[in-house]
């Protein structure tokens, strides 16, 4: 969690029907019972100093200043992160998933140990039946001329970056958090929703309450 979130002030600090957001993940990582820690890698300062009084299990990492800028790359934080981490395998999520549940964490990291080590890691995706064009409106996944229904089209996968499960050596040596023969995880698209934006955030938290 980075404190300069560009298009919600405070976002993962924000309350979130009533709790900070960041709060919602890290319940639910708690409430898996089955990691050894649960990890936060963080330059705010408000959570470094309220995180251990409400999560006393949570290990705090503190982000650096040359990683702290939204155009960093994912990879290089977790480059940082996990030359300070004792663990085989690594599960990260974000705060911005408020909405992604205990169970489907639970059955990531099953179909992710059940398939080690054909698949080297493990990242979810929503599946998407949609006609999809690129920039120069040119369609990439459908004829025009032929006009399947939505329904009986071929299903794309979105990476939603709700969850990356990956094995902490290979990571240091190739750095990046998808292998060489990943595994991808479907989640449905309520669960997958992730906050960008203002809007996004009033969606979740209506999502949240039902």
């Amino acid at each position: 969690m980075r404190n300069n979130s560009e298009r919600i002030l405070n976002k993962n600090i924000r309350s979130f029907n009533g709790k900070p957001l960041y709060h919602y993940i890290i319940n639910n990582l708690i409430d898996c019972e089955i990691f050894d820690s649960v990890i936060i890698d963080t330059n705010i300062d408000a959570v470094k100093g309220e995180a251990p009084k409400n999560f006393p299990q949570v290990i705090i990492i503190d982000r650096p200043d040359h990683l702290k800028a939204g155009e960093i790359p994912m990879n290089l934080v977790l480059h940082h992160s996990l030359q300070q981490v004792d663990s085989e395998f690594i599960l990260q999520t974000h705060s911005t998933n408020p909405l992604l549940g205990k169970q489907t964490i639970i059955k990531a990291v099953e179909a992710f140990q059940s398939n080690y080590p054909k698949n080297d890691s493990l990242f979810s995706v929503t599946p998407l039946q949609m006609r999809f064009w690129d920039c120069e409106t040119k369609p990439i996944n459908h004829n025009p001329g032929e006009l399947l229904r939505t329904q009986d089209m071929e299903p794309m996968y979105f990476e939603n970056s709700c969850i990356y499960i990956f094995n902490r050596e290979k990571f240091l040596k190739i750095k990046n958090r998808i292998g060489t023969n990943p595994r991808m995880f479907e989640i449905n698209k309520v669960e997958s929703f992730d906050i960008d934006d203002m809007e996004d955030f009033k969606i979740a938290e209506s999502l949240h309450k039902f």
